[in-house]
C-alpha cells in the first residue's frame, strides 16, 4: 500500500476556499463574455436605431426605438455593469487566495504549467487539448486532498493531447487570434522553441517540454496526417501516440491545480479510471522503455489507490 501525504487541515480548509473563489471567477468571466462589446443608439434619416457591438467591433442593428428595443438596452447595461463589477472584485478576491495559497504552502504544480492552462483558457483553446500523462496526477491529487510520492509525478515536460475531431474549430480560433499555438505559448515563456527533428515538442531555456500528441489517424474519417496546428510555417507538427484514441474517447476529469506560487488553474485531463488502463496497458508493452515500465506501474498503483481511499464516488464498485 502506498502512503499519501495529508495536506493539514489549514491548507486543505484555504484550498476549499481558493478553489470556490477561483470557481466563482470562472463563473464571472462566462457572464462577462457574454455581454462584451456594447449598444448604442444610432440616429438613421431622423430615427433611432439600437446597434449592438461585438468585441471586435462588429456591428448589428438590433431594430428602431420602441419600447422593446428600449428593455433590452436598459437590461443589457444594467447586465453588463454588475458583470464588470463582479468580475473586478473576484479578480481580487482570488488574488488574495493565491497570496494565501503561497503561505499555507497548498500547490506544488510547476508555475508554468499553470501558466499555460491559464494561457489556454484565456485565449479559448483550452476545450482542445487535453492534459495527459503524468501532470494529470497533479489533478486527482488535488481532487482528493493529498500528496502522492513525489517519484510518481516528477517529470520536467507536459503531455497535451489534441482532439483532433474539432480540428477545423481550432483552426479558426488561431486564425481569429492571428496566431499560432507556438506563439500563444511564447506568451508564457518567450524561450519556446521547437525541438529540432522532434517538431511536437516545444523546449524552454530551463529545459521544460510541452509535448502535443494525437490519437492515431482515423481513415474512415478523412483525418489527415500529419498535421500542423495552424497555417503559421513555424508551429507545432503533432505526434501519433499509440491508443490515445482510448484518452480521447475517456471521460473527463477537470480539477482546479495550485502551483508552488500560489496560482490557479483549471486543469482538464481524463477521468482517473481512464488513466489507470491507459498506464497498465503501458507497462505491458513488451517494446516499452524498461526505466519507464516501472514508473507506469508506480502511477497507475497510485491513481487507483487514490480512487479507493479518497474518490470512491469515482469507482464503478461503489
Amino acid at each position: 500500500m502506498l502512503e499519501f501525504k495529508d495536506l493539514g487541515d489549514d491548507a486543505r480548509r484555504q484550498y476549499i476556499d481558493a478553489r470556490s473563489a477561483f470557481e466563482a471567477l470562472e463563473a464571472a468571466r462566462a457572464e462577462a463574455a457574454r455581454v462584451r462589446g456594447g449598444m448604442y443608439w444610432k440616429a438613421v434619416n431622423g430615427r433611432d436605431y439600437l446597434v449592438r457591438t461585438s468585441a471586435r467591433n462588429a456591428q448589428k442593428s438590433l431594430g428602431p426605438r420602441s419600447a422593446e428595443t428600449e428593455a433590452m438596452y436598459a437590461n443589457f447595461m444594467a447586465r453588463k455593469e454588475q458583470a464588470d463589477t463582479r468580475l473586478k472584485g473576484l479578480t481580487a478576491a482570488v488574488q488574495r487566495q493565491q497570496r494565501m495559497n503561497r503561505a499555507l504552502f497548498v500547490g506544488r504544480v510547476p508555475a508554468v504549467v499553470v501558466d499555460i492552462l491559464n494561457m489556454m483558457h484565456r485565449h479559448n483553446v483550452a476545450e482542445h487539448f487535453t492534459v495527459v500523462g503524468t501532470h494529470a496526477l497533479y489533478a486527482y491529487e488535488a481532487a482528493a486532498g493529498v500528496r502522492v510520492e513525489s517519484a510518481a509525478i516528477a517529470t520536467r515536460d507536459v503531455d497535451l493531447l489534441w482532439d483532433t475531431r474539432k480540428r477545423f474549430k481550432l483552426a479558426t480560433q488561431l486564425k481569429r487570434l492571428d496566431s499560432s499555438m507556438l506563439a500563444l505559448l511564447r506568451k508564457v515563456d518567450k524561450t519556446f522553441t521547437l525541438r529540432e527533428g522532434q517538431l511536437y515538442t516545444a523546449v524552454n531555456s530551463q529545459g521544460f517540454e510541452v509535448d502535443i500528441l494525437r490519437r492515431e489517424v482515423q481513415e474512415q474519417e478523412q483525418d489527415p496526417h500529419p498535421a500542423r496546428l495552424s497555417d503559421t510555417e513555424e508551429d507545432f507538427w503533432v505526434v501519433q501516440a499509440r491508443n490515445a484514441e482510448q484518452l480521447v474517447s475517456a471521460p473527463r476529469f477537470s480539477s482546479v491545480v495550485v502551483a508552488a506560487n500560489g496560482t490557479m488553474a483549471r486543469m482538464n485531463t481524463v477521468h482517473p479510471l481512464a488513466f489507470v488502463r491507459f498506464k497498465r496497458w503501458l507497462a505491458q508493452r513488451p517494446d516499452r522503455d524498461p526505466l519507464k515500465v516501472a514508473r507506469d506501474e508506480l502511477q497507475a498503483d497510485t491513481v487507483m489507490q487514490l480512487v479507493d481511499e479518497y474518490l470512491p464516488q469515482l469507482s464503478p464498485h461503489r
